[in-house]
């Protein structure tokens, strides 16, 4: 008579940890939402991290050659030199 009461006790305390490993917030469903979380992450700082190699790139040009801070100065600011002629085509 006590074994299949004790067979039911533990079918019960099986199946409560085994709701917990799958369906809780501490268990598989959270891992694989980490798990995803990280890889975006990881994702965006490469990204990053590609940005920031073109920026610093930019930044040492412009910190050694004239020819950079020139071109700079006519696309952004629209600057010309002494004695050139501006034309602007619209189209």
């Amino acid at each position: 008579m006590l074994k299949p009461a004790i067979i039911v006790i533990l079918a019960l305390i099986f199946t409560g940890l085994q709701w917990r490993l799958w369906v809780s917030d501490d268990g598989v469903s959270s891992r694989t939402r980490l798990l995803e979380q990280a890889d975006a992450a990881h994702a965006e700082n490469q990204q990053l991290a590609v940005r920031n190699a073109e920026l610093d790139a930019e930044v040492q040009d412009l910190k050694s050659g004239q020819a950079a801070i020139e071109a700079r100065a006519r696309t952004t600011l629209g600057m010309i030199k002494p004695g050139e002629t501006f034309y602007l085509v619209v189209q």
